[in-house]
């Protein structure tokens, strides 16, 4: 099949402004986006800009809007995006050049809501012990790869920068509902902030853009449910 990629390019050494620049490509249908990609950097265009690691839907390093949604570019196929395709870089991060946008407030977020362990207990001479009915209870958001394509889906995060973002939230949802966790109560102060879970509304744009299919929009109801009614 022959495509024609549209890519919202910007250069801030040379650009004022982003611009589109259009390339035309042969390429298969169950080809990866992210191929087509490598293809226009390789053979095309060197300067093009844009970050991949693993190339399997795990690092989640490639996200990208695609034909207008939050996407990984190594999980879409060419045959489900047609023969016109626009590719530009997620919304609501700084962009440093192309596809490749500053990821540091992101990860602030991420880091502030505590994304680790807290248990001070001795665990005796075995691991802590977890039932499967416990692991379940958070099971679903511990599938989070941080590629920020939630976050910047999310109108309440394009309008304000300082709140923390669905992937925050499900970040501290995975280690509040923790059974072996001891920090719920710091976690939960944290999304109680004026910045933090009630910034949510509901617009279910994160569950849209999630590559790892987690139902972002539950994971945040519970949180609030945990905070008004102590239910950890």
């Amino acid at each position: 099949m022959r495509a024609t990629i549209k890519i919202l390019r910007f250069n801030p050494e040379v650009d004022k402004t982003s611009h589109w620049a259009e390339y035309q490509v042969d390429t298969e249908p169950n080809e990866q986006l992210l191929n087509v990609l490598h293809y226009i950097k390789w053979n095309l265009d060197g300067t093009l800009t844009l970050r991949r690691s693993c190339a399997h839907g795990i690092c989640g390093s490639d996200a990208m809007v695609v034909n207008g949604r939050n996407r990984l570019a190594c999980k879409v196929l060419m045959k489900y995006l047609g023969s016109s395709v626009t590719v530009e870089p997620i919304r609501g991060l700084r962009v440093i050049k192309d596809l490749v946008v500053d990821m540091e407030p992101f990860m602030a977020k991420y880091k502030s809501i505590m994304p680790y362990l807290i248990n001070d207990e001795d665990p005796g001479s075995r691991e802590r012990p977890q039932s499967p009915e416990e692991r379940e209870r958070f099971d679903d958001t511990t599938k989070c790869i941080l590629c920020a394509a939630c976050t910047t889906a999310c109108p309440s995060f394009w309008a304000n920068g300082e709140y923390v973002g669905p992937a925050a939230i499900v970040q501290a949802h995975r280690f509040i509902f923790d059974s072996r966790d001891r920090g719920a109560a710091e976690r939960l102060a944290v999304m109680n902030e004026w910045s933090g879970v009630w910034r949510c509304r509901t617009i279910f744009n994160c569950v849209e853009a999630c590559p790892r299919d987690i139902n972002v929009t539950k994971a945040i109801g519970e949180v609030k449910k945990a905070i008004l009614f102590d239910e950890v």
